[in-house]
């Protein structure tokens, strides 16, 4: 499942996504509010996209939400049978996650990206932190598609652009959009070969 996603979306780019999907983006913000990284795990900052009022900002949030008793951090969050109308929903913008294979490490790393997309947009909750902390996000998941079943028996949910908006201000149901991407939709690429 994602732990690992690689974030070098250029500010360009995502201006371009933005203003295509007519989606605003607040005046102040700048690059600056996309800081690259080749490697955003557990526990790291990354920004997310989250609706203030008519525009999407990007926040800098922790990836995963602190454990509920003595569990592990909570970064990928199951989604079926879950409606999320009442939760504050963000979207993880990157240029690729990874997913990795075999039992003895170092596993092999496949890196995914969205076909015909500069970047892509996982579908994600976010929580205000408690006691100072800063606030934090989970990224979605369902059953796999045919582009995931090699690597794993879960997926995280990678959103079409189109979809972005519902996402963001819930315009169609959970159904609707929290399900894999029909075959095709991603591209894997091996960039580790794993201990044999």
């Amino acid at each position: 499942m994602c732990n690992d996603y690689k974030q070098h979306v250029r500010w360009a780019e995502y201006c371009k996504m933005m203003q295509d999907l007519e989606l605003g983006i607040p005046t102040q913000q700048s690059e600056l509010d996309l800081p690259q990284s080749d490697s955003i795990k557990i526990n790291d900052k990354g920004p997310v996209m989250r609706a203030a009022g008519n525009v999407i900002e990007l926040v800098p949030m922790k990836f995963s939400f602190p454990p509920s008793g003595r569990g592990d951090p909570v970064f990928n969050f199951r989604s079926e049978g879950r409606y999320f109308d009442k939760s504050n929903r963000c979207l993880i913008p990157a240029s690729a996650f990874f997913e990795f294979t075999g039992k003895k490490y170092p596993k092999a790393k496949h890196r995914l990206t969205l076909n015909g997309s500069p970047f892509l947009a996982i579908a994600g909750i976010w929580r205000e932190g408690n006691a100072g902390a800063p606030p934090a996000f989970a990224m979605l998941t369902v059953d796999p598609g045919p582009d995931i079943e090699p690597y794993h028996d879960r997926q995280i949910v990678v959103l079409q652009p189109g979809d972005w908006a519902h996402w963001i201000y819930l315009t169609k149901t959970e159904k609707e959009l929290l399900r894999p991407l029909s075959s095709g939709s991603l591209h894997a690429e091996a960039i580790r070969r794993g201990a044999d």
